[in-house]
């Protein structure tokens, strides 16, 4: 049996290929790879550096668009507060510019109120006066016509008449300014 085993160990192991497959396998593999080496290899690279820089620029021109829409962030939100300052500011002088105005017709209102107050006091004083002159003339007039009918004669002169009455009417004003 020892015999069966060395012969069968002699006869080919399935794990080692015979050496002239082996030579043909290695010389086609080299043939294959120098093949691949010089016409595929340089495309390949070709296509990845290609890619590479494509991803590098890509890479750099988002920087750059970010960088430029930071900077028009910062001017967009520098705009903006400069907007709210103006709009405030605007806010303040309005409402200076309405006290001013509110100032200003109180002030031409009350001027109005006093003039139509002066003149009420100036025109009633006119009626007064026009008032105790038509009075006087009645007065006098009645008093004359008392007089005459009580003397039994006309008493038509009117600057006797109109003097007589002035002075009674005087008399009068006294005696009532004398008791307050």
């Amino acid at each position: 049996m020892s015999q069966m085993l060395t012969v069968a160990a002699e006869m080919e192991n399935p794990l080692v290929p015979p050496i002239p497959e082996l030579v043909i396998g290695l010389i086609a593999f080299l043939i294959v790879f120098g093949f691949l080496a010089k016409k595929l290899l340089p495309n390949i690279n070709k296509v990845l550096d290609e890619r590479r820089e494509a991803i590098e620029g890509g890479i750099e021109k988002a920087d750059a668009a970010q960088t430029e829409a930071q900077s028009v962030l910062e001017q967009y939100k520098a705009q903006l507060a400069e907007a709210r300052h103006e709009a405030a500011r605007m806010r303040q002088e309005a409402q200076e510019q309405g006290a001013v105005i509110l100032q200003e017709m109180r002030a031409e209102g009350q001027r109005q109120r006093e003039e139509i107050v002066a003149a009420g006091h100036a025109q009633i004083e006119a009626d007064r006066k026009a008032a105790a002159s038509a009075l006087r003339q009645d007065v006098g007039k009645l008093a004359t016509d008392l007089a005459g009918k009580l003397v039994g004669e006309s008493l038509e002169d009117h600057a006797r008449q109109s003097g007589t009455v002035d002075r009674f009417l005087d008399d009068l004003e006294a005696k009532a300014e004398a008791v307050r």
